[in-house]
């Protein structure tokens, strides 16, 4: 059986390794996906020095940009040659960390003419995150294709806690392109005015002591659903239950971060956002949880592959800034980005780093 490199945790806080593993031949509705670029996210910091949902050697990375090489049988829509992007992230050989990636077609978009594939890969895990935690855990429609109509909660106040993460960013793009216009944002300062170029009506600095008042003073006196794309226990969950009242919705991006993860110190992770603040009575509190995002069978079938191609062809979102990640290997440019988050280098942009020419 041939085989290819595939970037891999090999122990809790380890230093990252490139192994070489099976190539697995596409089959029915799968192609075979040449990796050229992707995007590191903080889950891979988050396995690596957390072993969260870890077996080691675990093969890491979920964002692709790349070309296919090879048709499995019954592809309707890609063909030997086509440039894609995508989300894969159920077993190894969907990984995007690796030289080769077997995935079904349906995880796959075409990436358009107006992008770049460094461009294209900042996308697809959190385009796919936004779209699931809007209508499974905030339970407001996107529908597709969008309607003419307005949302029925197109003038309620909407808060992205973390508007500059990447999530943010998409989230605000998405749901004023489907009608919703009251939508609030917390940033560092350095980004609000692109957050509102993004969609944003006001921006709030997070560090601010007054931040709960002056949210509930923007939003008129309740806020109905919180998207926070941060998770952090005391960075964000317990400041949104000081001002979620009864009926809000809150989502928050899963794991719980109790502990950051440091260049000295293991990160500290939990899963329940229930028990991590102390809620108002009749405040809705989820985990998002992306990976089950296929249950919805229009997204399985047309978001990756129709959906989020299209709005960044339109230019309905804007890709993410982004930084490339240098080195002179695999294992180099793969150690460089997961380094650049454990030392939180990161603000309002992707690490984007090359798997193979």
């Amino acid at each position: 059986m041939s085989t290819h490199a595939a970037v891999v945790s090999v122990a809790i806080r380890a230093p990252l390794d490139v192994i070489q593993i099976p190539t697995v031949k596409p089959g029915d509705g799968e192609v075979l996906v040449k990796v050229q670029w992707t995007a590191s996210t903080p889950l891979d910091l988050h396995q690596n020095d957390g072993s969260l949902l870890v077996n080691h050697p675990q093969v890491l990375g979920s964002g692709i940009a790349g070309i296919v090489v090879e048709l499995g049988l019954q592809v309707k829509n890609l063909k030997v040659g086509d440039q894609v992007f995508g989300f894969g992230w159920r077993e190894q050989k969907e990984k995007a960390h690796q030289e080769l990636a077997t995935v079904p077609e349906y995880l796959l978009g075409k990436i358009p003419a107006n992008s770049t594939p460094q461009e294209a890969v900042t996308l697809p895990n959190n385009f796919v995150t936004v779209f699931h935690a809007v209508t499974t855990d905030l339970e407001l429609p996107l529908p597709w294709p969008r309607p003419s109509s307005a949302p029925e909660h197109a003038n309620d106040p909407i808060l992205i806690w973390g508007g500059s993460s990447s999530v943010g960013q998409y989230a605000l793009q998405i749901l004023r392109y489907y009608g919703y216009t009251n939508l609030l944002a917390t940033a560092s300062k350095t980004h609000h005015e692109a957050l509102k170029a993004y969609g944003a009506r006001e921006v709030f600095d997070y560090r601010d002591p007054e931040i709960s008042s002056k949210l509930l003073e923007a939003a008129g006196g309740e806020i109905p659903f919180v998207l926070d794309c941060i998770g952090s226990k005391n960075g964000s969950i317990i400041p949104i239950s000081k001002f979620a009242k009864k009926r809000a919705k809150v989502a928050v991006l899963l794991p719980v971060i109790i502990k950051d993860a440091s260049e000295t110190e293991a990160p500290e992770y939990g899963m329940s956002v229930e028990d991590s603040a102390n809620w108002a009575e009749g405040v809705v509190s989820r985990g998002v949880r992306t990976h089950f995002y296929l249950k919805n069978g229009l997204f399985k079938d047309k978001l990756q592959s129709e959906i989020m191609p299209t709005l960044l062809a339109e230019g309905i979102v804007r890709p993410n800034k982004y930084r490339i990640i240098e080195g002179k290997t695999l294992k180099e440019r793969a150690q460089g980005a997961i380094d650049a988050l454990r030392r939180k280098e990161v603000s309002g942009e992707r690490l984007v780093w090359r798997i193979s020419e």
